[in-house]
């Protein structure tokens, strides 16, 4: 018998697959679609950034603007997505999840599809001009997505190398300039797994992206750079804000998840079924109130707030923190697009502001950050996505114990209160959604 100790010669059409251009032509093709997806979201960001400032501008008018601008921009917004760009709202994680999922393409282009791109850019923009406290790489996720499935489907690959899975990593890589995030966030959220044939497909994709968007945006790190570090006498702090952030994000995630799967009591979520504009209003002009009370200081993303408190500004109120979750809640649920990636960040550095406020010898910069880490842990229930962003957004070595700890204290505090991750509820909601629908529209 031949002896069966070496390996089997490769089939011909695999030994010459590396020089064929089929195989090159595929591979270009998709590293293309990557640096769309790069160069797609730094426009994005650019875009999100002057619509923030002719915001500010209007404040300088008059701080009173908002409270018609706002729930006004809501109610438009609102009123076009519901028209015209179904499967927009929101943050657009949950609808790459459950766009995985999906072996029906005309279900799956109803959550990626060029249509989403365009409602997604322009009313995620729309959204920040009209004072939302909303953030845009959630979005930025969905709109990678989207590109890179819409090449695939171009060449007929719509179904292999995990083109959603790709640009969804790619499109959080290059909105925070985090590669590392990206690789991670593919893993622990999008996927929960990881396939050994996608990894090369979503690290290509991811540098690719991520070095498009360098070049129109530059190399930057999305807070700056700090030396805060917790030193070991002040490691009561770490548990404390991983406490305070699991809590509040346990909470607001389960107060998402209740409004968006209809499970409030009392009619509430009749009512906002049948009167979904009314409603949009309403919370645009709740969110214009708590601006005011604010003094302006909780409407966008609030990157700008989360960097002051990160320099130990004492500009921001000491509210702010609890003031910028609501916003950013009533803001999530209204129907409008955009994310709370970042407004989740800065409402954890309020947070994180307030603790230092209580623990006078433990460096500020170092509680806030913490502050930022555990609350985002306590919302996504990813704490080394949330770890990984956190630290490759500050650039902060010293703090990379105290704020892994942080964020599995926050992960395991926010399980008790709201027992599964809000973005995969919210997809399941969506899948089962379309489920009941496949029979209806069948028939």
């Amino acid at each position: 018998m031949p002896d069966q100790s070496y390996p089997k010669p490769f089939h011909p059409k695999r030994r010459h697959r590396f020089f064929s251009s089929v195989f090159w032509r595929q591979r270009l093709l998709f590293w293309g679609g990557a640096v769309i997806v790069g160069l797609v979201a730094a426009l994005f960001a650019m875009l999100c950034g002057k619509a923030e400032h002719l915001f500010k501008l209007m404040l300088h008018v008059s701080p009173l603007l908002p409270l018609a601008i706002t729930p006004l921009g809501f109610l438009i917004s609102a009123y076009v997505t519901k028209r015209f760009f179904q499967g927009a709202a929101g943050s657009g994680i949950p609808n790459v999840i459950a766009a995985r999922q999906l072996t029906d393409m005309t279900q799956r282009s109803n959550l990626v599809s060029i249509r989403i791109i365009i409602g997604k850019i322009v009313l995620t923009a729309f959204g920040l001009l009209s004072g939302a406290s909303i953030g845009r790489e959630g979005p930025t996720v969905q709109i990678g997505a989207a590109i890179m499935l819409a090449v695939g489907r171009f060449f007929g690959r719509n179904k292999q190398y995990g083109v959603i899975l790709a640009g969804g990593a790619a499109g959080i890589a290059a909105a925070f300039n985090t590669p590392l995030a990206g690789i991670v966030f593919a893993i622990e959220e999008l996927s929960r797994k990881f396939e050994r044939r996608s990894s090369n497909f979503v690290l290509t994709a991811i540098i690719f992206a991520g070095v498009s968007s360098i070049v129109v945006t530059g190399d930057y790190t999305y807070f700056g750079r700090t030396n805060a570090a917790i030193r070991l006498h002040d490691w009561p702090v770490v548990i404390l804000c991983g406490v305070v952030g699991g809590v509040m994000g346990g909470l607001f995630s389960r107060f998402i998840i209740a409004v968006l799967t209809g499970q409030l009591p009392y009619g509430i979520t009749n009512i906002i079924k049948r009167y979904p504009l009314y409603y949009a209003t309403l919370c645009g002009f709740t969110v214009a109130v708590l601006g005011l009370l604010s003094h302006n200081t909780i409407y966008g993303t609030g990157y700008e707030q989360a960097g002051l408190l990160i320099q130990d500004s004492h500009e921001i109120p000491w509210y702010f923190g609890l003031m910028k979750m609501i916003a950013t809640a009533l803001s999530s649920v209204s129907g409008i697009p955009g994310g709370f990636f970042a407004p989740s960040l800065a409402t954890g550095a309020g947070f994180g502001a307030n603790i230092a406020h209580f623990m006078p010898n433990a460096p500020v910069h170092a509680v806030v950050i913490l502050g930022m880490v555990a609350y985002f842990s306590g919302i996504v229930q990813a704490p080394i996505t949330a770890f990984v962003i956190v630290f490759e957004m500050t650039d902060n070595h010293a703090m990379v114990v105290p704020i892994m700890a942080a964020a599995l204290i926050a992960t395991a505090i926010s399980r008790t209160i709201c027992r599964k991750s809000i973005y995969h509820t919210l997809a399941e909601y969506m899948l089962d959604a379309m489920r009941q629908e496949t029979p209806e529209s069948a028939g």
